[in-house]
């Protein structure tokens, strides 16, 4: 069915706003930052801040304002700079270096990213804006707002080689304490069930097509797993224990001495974690966080249950409210509710699905029964990553609202742990 004149004026419009919401959302986010603290590379997997803010702009200028005749290339040489891994637009430059660029300097990436905003924007108000052109900005925009996520967990794991203990945002505590509880197990019967998106709005392409799966009946725990549990599975040894361990997941530990999850350090016998908002006693009742699928399949173990599989998830989330506890909502309270002191947020959701850490599954990444990527470059944004991957399911804190759903498959190598990753079990 067509869309009438006046539906496109409107969704356009929409297209408008939310452009200006997210690049301003990601100008917040920077907001606390030094220029100094932009520049860091700190290990191969995290991005100088400065570089986040110049390639999700590149992703405007190379997948949009590259086809419009009367577009100014701000500078050709970026596009060698900031390509991330498209080999269909050319060589980039390598990830591990990319603390290596002094130049081009904050500021002038700032001005990168004003000089496209300002084309994007003259784009969007141009009544014969085409859907493809509409598509790729929304694409853009969610694109970008990965990228906020990345900037979150990138400066958490830069602030925190600094020796001084520095602060990102002394109102930013994530993610939040929970009110204690017990677990309770959602019950779901064998059958066939179908998974995947096919509502209206956005969804990236390894989010479908939707299918059936026959699933055997199977129970999920209605919380996650709590720092007090993981603590009580260190403490029984757990590290110790290769019997608890998959092979590459015994030979990480040993490799990579883990002991405790990412940010986690004992001092004078207790333990501590080091946030966003400074160094803080471990919060019994929050969720775990910074833990690799390695030691979330680990802990399952040792607890007598098992990850869930991203089908057993989406299943048991779908009908869940998305609110509560995400970055986007947060600041917004902070600034507006608590200009001093953090910013705690209850529990909205009654089976805490979304909003506190994203969820490690039992799936590889794989492609669904039918997947096609995109034609072109653009294509190359979630096809060619489905090899020695798992899927993590929820969205976490550091996750804007409406950048979540349950069909969204998020996906690491197992080891990854400087994402705000944990657990919940599964049964059946």
């Amino acid at each position: 069915m067509s869309i009438g004149v006046e539906d496109r004026v409107e969704a356009v419009g929409r297209l408008y706003r939310d452009y200006l919401r997210v690049r301003g959302m990601t100008q917040r986010l920077v907001q606390p930052l030094a220029v100094e603290d932009q520049v860091i590379q700190s290990m191969p997997d995290v991005s100088p801040t400065k570089w986040h803010l110049a390639h999700t702009t590149w992703f405007f200028e190379t997948f949009i304002l590259k086809r419009m005749t009367d577009y100014r290339v701000f500078r050709p040489e970026y596009e060698y700079l900031f390509n991330s891994y498209y080999n269909g637009v050319g060589e980039q430059f390598p990830r591990s270096q990319r603390g290596f660029l002094s130049r081009p300097t904050v500021a002038e990436v700032a001005a990168y990213r004003q000089h496209v905003d300002a084309a994007v924007l003259r784009l969007l108000e141009s009544p014969s804006i085409g859907h493809d052109v509409s598509g790729l900005i929304e694409l853009g925009l969610h694109h970008e707002q990965q990228h906020q996520e990345l900037i979150l967990t990138d400066i958490k794991h830069v602030l925190s080689q600094h020796p001084l203990g520095i602060i990102y945002d002394e109102t930013l505590t994530l993610p939040v304490s929970l009110k204690p509880s017990g677990v309770n197990s959602l019950s779901y019967g064998s059958g066939l069930y179908e998974i995947g998106h096919q509502a209206d709005g956005f969804s990236y392409d390894n989010e479908g097509p939707r299918h059936k799966v026959y699933l055997n009946a199977f129970d999920i725990d209605d919380r996650l797993v709590t720092n007090g549990e993981y603590l009580a599975f260190m403490h029984d040894g757990a590290y110790q224990r290769p019997e608890l361990w998959l092979s590459m997941g015994w030979g990480a530990v040993k490799e990579n001495k883990w002991t405790s999850p990412l940010y986690w350090k004992q001092c004078d016998g207790e333990w501590k974690s080091f946030t966003l908002a400074g160094i803080f006693d471990i919060d019994l009742n929050a969720p775990v966080t910074h833990v690799s699928f390695f030691e979330a399949d680990a802990y399952a173990r040792w607890a007598g249950k098992r990850l869930p599989s991203e089908a057993e998830w989406e299943i048991a989330a779908r009908e869940e409210p998305i609110d509560g506890r995400f970055v986007d909502v947060l600041l917004e309270r902070s600034e507006a509710v608590h200009p001093a002191g953090p910013t705690h947020c209850g529990m909205m959701s009654s089976h805490q699905f979304y909003g506190d850490v994203w969820e490690w599954t039992s799936s590889p990444y794989v492609a669904y029964p039918g997947f096609q990527p995109a034609a072109g470059a653009v294509g190359e944004y979630n096809g060619k990553f489905m090899c020695n991957q798992f899927v993590l399911r929820g969205g976490s804190v550091a996750t804007s609202t409406d950048h979540i759903r349950s069909t969204y498959r998020n996906f690491f190598p197992p080891e990854t742990r400087w994402q705000f990753s944990g657990i919940r079990l599964a049964g059946g």
